[in-house]
């Protein structure tokens, strides 16, 4: 089958376009013939070989994790999915085994893996995955825009819903509001919560993008002062939740806007991981600060569901056919995109 892989960490110019063998199912896994796969910024970090993600590549290596297709295979232990069924996959890889996995808290998990960084995934014809992470697609929702929503809706979604519990009457402050995620906590916040949304961009155009998605307030972090922003928007009461997948560098303006029992969700930390805490004023303002990572197939489903009700959707900026990905890693890298970009497979 054709792929792009690489046996080497670096940049986007250790990419191949080339040959490699189909990949063998097992008996609760299902084959995928690959329709669409999204980029993520984990694609950038594997590829690269940074934060944590360094491997020994005794072959080559093929990153994706947001896959949409045809099922092309099933294993002898598969009954809910058949050759023809069109789904889209939740790329968190779980032992099934662990006390968190047989309480049903599979986000939990003590041996996670996740397809296209600790396993072969989706910039390729095929890929295999398990049975139970597919979800399947309604006629309404297309291959490249189903693609688009698992590992950006899917922690949002963990985050607003289970961890935080965001509240229709409350205000959300999302960081970074160009970004997958951005665009999915908007649209997650507000059409599916009904929540007060506040967020951050860095300019005209994507704050006109921001408000089309839902945002009641958008901030430009290059222009304003986001602290002042958020307490006059608020009447200097602070936002009851903050979603941030950027890290340190929205950390000191995002924290200190954190209301009297604010609830502080992190799912990326993509401009740097240190911070410093002040305590003192986290268990006088009864705050809680955690992390998320992806979320339960279960999640998924219910994100599919409400995708192909129009609810919410991926939001795309470019699409590329798959010999190009080494391309869509390069403008991923320029940050010049407002939502998704994905890997076209013929």
């Amino acid at each position: 089958m054709k792929a792009v892989y690489f046996t080497e960490h670096g940049g986007p110019e250790v990419l191949t376009y080339g040959d490699v063998p189909e990949p063998e199912i097992g008996s609760t896994e299902i084959k995928v013939r690959v329709r669409a796969c999204a980029l993520n910024r984990l694609d950038l970090f594997t590829r690269a070989g940074a934060r944590g993600t360094r491997m020994d590549l005794s072959g080559p290596h093929i990153l994706g994790g947001d896959i949409a297709g045809d099922v092309a295979e099933v294993g002898s232990g598969v009954t809910q999915l058949k050759v023809g069924d069109r789904v889209v996959v939740n790329a968190r890889l779980t032992c099934g085994q662990c006390d968190a996995c047989v309480r049903g808290e599979t986000e939990l998990c003590v041996r996670p893996g996740m397809i296209g960084s600790t396993t072969s995934g989706g910039y390729a014809e095929y890929a295999k995955a398990p049975a139970a992470n597919a979800a399947k697609l309604p006629d309404s929702l297309s291959y490249v825009q189903a693609a688009s929503l698992p590992t950006v809706f899917l922690p949002c979604w963990t985050i607003f819903m289970r961890r935080a519990m965001l509240k229709p009457w409350e205000t959300v402050l999302i960081v970074s509001a160009s970004s997958g995620v951005g665009t999915a906590a908007i649209q997650v916040a507000k059409n599916v919560i009904g929540a007060t949304v506040i967020t951050t961009t860095s300019s005209d155009e994507k704050a006109k993008q921001a408000k089309e998605l839902g945002a009641d307030h958008v901030i430009n972090y290059k222009t304003e002062d986001v602290a002042g922003r958020i307490k006059e928007l608020t009447g200097k009461r602070g936002v009851n939740v903050v979603l941030d997948h950027v890290g340190a560098d929205s950390w000191a303006y995002a924290m200190p806007s954190l209301a009297v029992g604010g609830r502080y969700g992190i799912c990326g930390v993509t401009s740097g991981y240190k911070v410093e805490l002040q305590m003192g004023l986290m268990f006088l303002k009864h705050q809680t600060v955690f992390g998320v990572f992806m979320g339960r197939n279960g999640d998924l489903r219910n994100i599919v569901e409400m995708a192909g009700r129009g609810v919410v959707k991926g939001v795309v900026h470019a699409t590329y056919p798959l010999k190009d990905a080494r391309k869509a890693h390069e403008d991923m890298d320029k940050l010049g995109f407002f939502g998704k970009l994905v890997l076209e497979v013929p």
